[in-house]
């Protein structure tokens, strides 16, 4: 059970000092106020582009909402290169316990949706506490969930098709909150401490190969 109540993690068997320190200067880096939420993705491909992408940008956890689509059990290893081994995964079939679970962490939740008073992502304050949520391929964010959030947001476009494929649009809004928190000097101290940082320098492998 790792450190967010979801056991994810792959336990190394070994570690090597080199791997030590590169391990160690990621979980320097890892993020935990900004997470994204998936509602009903269908493609796994596009889950685990998503994956990859938040393992790029330090941000830890991911949650994952399937209400009206099979759990899904496994990611195409391809599109994340193993980036959902390193990262804390939460999986829901019911919105209120989702939801619950994320207000829990988070103090704003933003939907992508173009609606009359959706806001531009730039405009977002991606240094606070904040979940951003993203919806099917096809249909969306759907309405409930967009009635539970704080607001709407959309990424500007001028183009003629006035949509981005969910695993580009979860990069743009995930690398502004990047370049947001790395200006705020959140990259420059770790912001996982305590037994927080514990359990995932277990589920990394770290003290089985401490205690060799």
């Amino acid at each position: 059970m790792n450190a967010f109540g979801i056991n994810n993690c792959t336990i190394f068997a070994s570690m090597t000092p080199e791997r030590s320190e590169r391990l160690t200067a990621v979980l320097n880096k890892r993020q935990l106020n900004v997470t994204i939420v998936l509602e009903n993705v269908a493609d796994p491909h596009n889950i685990s582009a998503v994956m990859r992408t938040c393992d790029a940008i330090g941000i830890q956890e991911i949650y994952i909402l399937n209400t009206v689509i099979p759990r899904h059990k496994k990611w195409c290893a391809k599109s994340s290169s193993s980036a959902s081994k390193w990262l804390t995964i939460h999986q829901f079939s019911d919105v209120a316990t989702c939801f619950e679970a994320v207000r829990k962490r988070y103090d704003k939740i933003y939907t992508t949706h173009l609606s009359s008073d959706a806001v531009d992502l730039y405009d977002l304050n991606l240094t606070e506490k904040v979940a951003l949520v993203f919806g099917n391929e096809h249909s969306g964010v759907s309405e409930e969930l967009i009635g539970l959030a704080d607001g709407n947001f959309i990424i500007p476009q001028v183009g003629i098709i006035k949509s981005l494929n969910i695993s580009v649009a979860c990069a743009v809004s995930l690398y502004e909150a990047f370049r947001q928190k790395k200006i705020a000097g959140h990259y420059d101290q770790p912001q996982i401490t305590g037994p927080a940082l514990e359990q995932l320098r277990t589920e990394w492998g770290f003290l089985e190969s401490e205690t060799e």
